[in-house]
C-alpha cells in the first residue's frame, strides 16, 4: 500500500512539474480589476486591505499574540549581568545611519504605499529595523525609558483597536471616497489601514526587541 502512495505522489509530482493548469481565459484583467475596485494603484495593498481585508484582521491579531508570547515566555529567565553594546564609533555612525535611512522608508512606505510598491507591514518591518539598529548602540535602559515615556504600548493597542474597527466598519459596507486614482487621497480607507497597520508593527517590533535585549542581549 505504501508503494502506491508513493507512485502516485511522484506522478502528481511530475504532473504540476510538467503539465501546469492552463491559465483562464478571461475577458478581463484581474489586476485591472481590482485597481478599479480598491481604488489603489498597488494592486497588492488593494487585495490585502479589501478583497481579503478578513484575513488581514487576523493576522494583525496573530502579530499582537505573537508578542504577548514573548513576554510570557521570556519574563521568568533570568537577566543577564551584563549587556554588549557596539561601542566603537564606526558601528554607531553606521548603525544610526541606517536607522535614519530606514526610519525615512518607513514613512514613505506607510504614507505611499497604496501608489507604489510597499504598504502598511513593509512599513512597519522599516521602523522596527530602525528601532533596532539604534538599540545596538544605545543604553537598554534608556531605551526602556523613551520606550515607557511616549506610552509605546499604548499606541500600539490603541492602532490594532483603531483598525479592527475600521476594517469591521468596512467589511459591512462603509466605505470612504476613494478619490482620484493614483493621488495620495485615493483608495478612500486603505491609506489609513496602511498607516495603522505600519504604527502596530513597528511598535510591536520595538517591545520584542526590548525584551530580547534585555533577557537575553545582544549575542
Amino acid at each position: 500500500m505504501k508503494w502506491v502512495y508513493l507512485i502516485a505522489g511522484i506522478v502528481a509530482f511530475f504532473k504540476i512539474l510538467l503539465l501546469p493548469n492552463p491559465a483562464p481565459q478571461l475577458s478581463f484583467s484581474i489586476v485591472e480589476a481590482i485597481v478599479q475596485d480598491s481604488g489603489v494603484i498597488n494592486a497588492v495593498s488593494g487585495v490585502i486591505f479589501r478583497n481579503r481585508l478578513y484575513d488581514t484582521i487576523f493576522e494583525v491579531i496573530v502579530f499582537t499574540i505573537a508578542i504577548m508570547g514573548a513576554h510570557f515566555l521570556l519574563a521568568n529567565d533570568p537577566l543577564p549581568s551584563k549587556i554588549h553594546q557596539f561601542t566603537d564609533p564606526p558601528s554607531q555612525l553606521l548603525a544610526r545611519l541606517g536607522a535614519t535611512i530606514s526610519a525615512l522608508v518607513g514613512i514613505e512606505l506607510a504614507i505611499r504605499g497604496h501608489l507604489s510598491p510597499g504598504g502598511g507591514f513593509a512599513a512597519g518591518v522599516a521602523g522596527g529595523t530602525a528601532i533596532g539598529l539604534i538599540a545596538m548602540t544605545s543604553s537598554p535602559a534608556r531605551m526602556q525609558e523613551v520606550y515607557q515615556r511616549w506610552q509605546a504600548a499604548t499606541w500600539e493597542k490603541v492602532a490594532v483597536l483603531v483598525f479592527i474597527v475600521l476594517s469591521v466598519l468596512t467589511l459591512i459596507g462603509f466605505e470612504l471616497s476613494q478619490g482620484q486614482l493614483g493621488s495620495l487621497l485615493s483608495g478612500g480607507m486603505i491609506p489609513i489601514l496602511n498607516i495603522l497597520v505600519a504604527i502596530k508593527v513597528a511598535l510591536g517590533a520595538w517591545s520584542v526587541i526590548l525584551t530580547f535585549i534585555r533577557y537575553r542581549g545582544l549575542l
